[in-house]
C-alpha cells in the first residue's frame, strides 16, 4: 500500500506530457538498443574491412551530429522543441529500416549520416522540453527518472537483439525502427510544444551566418565553454568501451553477440536500480566535484578492459563505468539546465551534446588507431590517460571557474 502510494505521488510531482515522454524513450530505447551494442560486428561482417576503417562510420555518424547539435539547439530556440524532436524519431526509424539492404561501405556511411544528422536534434529538444516543464528543484530527480527509464528499456534491448542477432540482423532493424516510429507517432499526437510563445520565431529560416551569430553569447560564457571542452575529452573513454569493447571482447577472446549482450543489459539494470539512490548522494554536493569524481571512475572502467581477457572481466569493466555513468550523466544535465538563459536553453543544451558528439567522432579513430598500429590493448591505455586528464581539467576548473557550483537540494 506505501509503494502504491508513493508511485501515486510521483506520478502526481510531473506533468503528464514528462510521462508521455518517458514512456516513448522505453518504447525508442528499447528498439534502438536490440542493434545499436551490435553495430560494428554486423558491419564488419557485411563489408570484412579493418578495424579502423569500419570504426570510422561511428565517426562518421558523430561527426555529421556536431553541425546537427548546433542547427538543433537554434532550430529548438526559434521554431519549438517538439518539430526537431518528430523529426530526429522519424528520420532515425526509416534509417534503421534501411540499414538491412545496406551492402557496400557507402550505402552504410549514406545510413550513418542520415543517424547522425537526426539523433542529437532529440535529445536537444528533449532535455529542452523537460528543462521548460520542471522547476529547477526538481530537475535532478527528473534527469535521474528518465535515465531510469531509458536502461530500463536498455536493459532489455541488447538482450533481446543478441539472441535476434545471432538468428537474424534484420529482426534487430525492424523491431529498431518500430520503436522510433512508434514514439514518434505519439509525440506527434498527444504532445504539446512548450517553448513559451514570446520565445518563438517561427516561419523564419536560419542561415548559417544567423545560426553562428546566435551563439556569441554562449561562446562569451567561457567557464561554460571550458566545462564543455574537459567534458568531451574525457568521454572519449566510455565511448571507446561502448564502440569498440564488443568487437575487441569478440575478435580477440571469442565473446559471442549472444554471451556479450548480457555485459550492456548489466549496466541498464544498475541504472534501473540504483541511479536514484546515487542521485540522493550526488544532489547533496556541490556539481562540478560531483562531475569530476564521475568523471574519475568513468577513466578507471575504461582502463580496467586492458586486464581483461574473459567474460566476467569484460563485465566488471561495464559495472565500475556505470558507476561513473550513474554520478556524471544526471548532474551535467541538470548543471546545464541551471546555467542556461531561457532563451538560449536549446543552444546551451546542443553545445553540450556536441561535446558528446565530439567524443563519439573521435573515440573510434583513436580507438582504432591505437589497436592497428601500436596493439588492442592499447585503445584501453588511451582512455585511461585521457580520461584522467579531464578528470584533473575538471578539479582545476572548480577551483578557479565562478559558475555556480550550489549544493543540488
Amino acid at each position: 500500500m506505501k509503494l502504491l502510494n508513493a508511485l501515486k505521488n510521483l506520478l502526481h510531482q510531473y506533468p503528464r506530457q514528462f510521462w508521455l515522454m518517458i514512456a516513448g524513450v522505453v518504447i525508442s530505447t528499447a528498439g534502438g538498443s536490440m542493434i545499436w551494442p551490435f553495430m560494428l560486428i554486423y558491419a564488419s561482417g557485411k563489408l570484412n574491412l579493418p578495424l579502423s576503417t569500419v570504426a570510422a562510420l561511428i565517426s562518421i555518424n558523430a561527426g555529421t551530429g556536431l553541425a546537427s547539435s548546433l542547427i538543433a539547439g537554434a532550430l529548438a530556440d526559434r521554431i519549438g522543441r517538439k518539430v526537431v524532436m518528430n523529426f530526429s524519431l522519424t528520420a532515425t526509424g526509416l534509417a534503421y529500416f534501411l540499414m538491412m539492404y545496406a551492402e557496400t561501405y557507402t550505402h552504410f556511411v549514406g545510413l550513418m549520416i542520415m543517424i547522425g544528422l537526426s539523433n542529437p536534434m532529440y535529445q536537444v529538444g528533449a532535455d529542452a522540453m523537460l528543462a521548460d516543464m520542471i522547476p529547477s528543484e526538481q530537475r535532478t530527480d527528473a534527469y535521474a527518472i528518465n535515465r531510469i527509464a531509458n536502461n530500463a528499456a536498455f536493459a532489455v534491448g541488447p538482450a533481446v537483439g543478441g539472441f535476434l542477432a545471432a538468428t537474424s540482423y534484420n529482426f534487430a532493424f525492424i523491431g529498431a525502427s518500430a520503436g522510433f516510429l512508434t514514439y514518434s507517432l505519439l509525440l506527434f499526437f498527444l504532445a504539446r510544444e512548450t517553448l513559451s510563445p514570446h520565445l518563438r520565431s517561427d516561419g523564419i529560416p536560419l542561415s548559417r551566418r544567423e545560426v553562428l551569430r546566435s551563439y556569441n553569447r554562449l561562446l562569451a560564457d567561457k567557464g561554460y565553454m571550458a566545462f564543455v571542452a574537459l567534458i568531451s575529452l574525457g568521454l572519449i573513454a566510455p565511448t571507446m568501451l561502448w564502440i569498440l569493447m564488443p568487437v575487441y571482447a569478440k575478435t580477440n577472446f571469442g565473446i559471442p553477440e549472444n554471451l556479450y549482450g548480457w555485459i550492456p543489459t548489466t549496466n541498464a539494470l544498475m541504472c534501473v536500480f540504483i541511479q536514484y539512490f546515487v542521485t540522493l548522494i550526488t544532489r547533496k554536493h556541490p556539481t562540478l566535484p560531483v562531475l569530476t569524481v564521475g568523471m574519475f571512475i568513468y577513466a578507471i572502467g575504461a582502463g580496467s578492459v586492458a586486464l581483461a581477457s574473459g567474460f566476467w572481466g569484460f563485465w566488471l569493466s561495464m559495472v565500475i563505468l556505470t558507476f561513473g555513468e550513474l554520478t556524471l550523466v544526471p548532474t551535467a544535465s541538470k548543471y546545464v539546465a541551471d546555467i542556461s538563459p531561457a532563451d538560449l536553453r536549446g543552444r546551451y543544451m546542443s553545445l553540450y551534446w556536441l561535446g558528446w558528439g565530439l567524443s563519439r567522432t573521435l573515440a573510434p579513430l583513436i580507438g582504432g588507431f591505437l589497436n592497428d598500429t601500436i596493439s588492442p590493448r592499447a585503445i584501453w591505455i588511451g582512455g585511461l590517460l585521457l580520461g584522467l586528464t579531464s578528470t584533473f581539467g575538471l578539479f582545476l576548473l572548480n577551483r578557479l571557474t565562478s559558475a555556480p557550483t550550489a549544493p543540488q537540494t
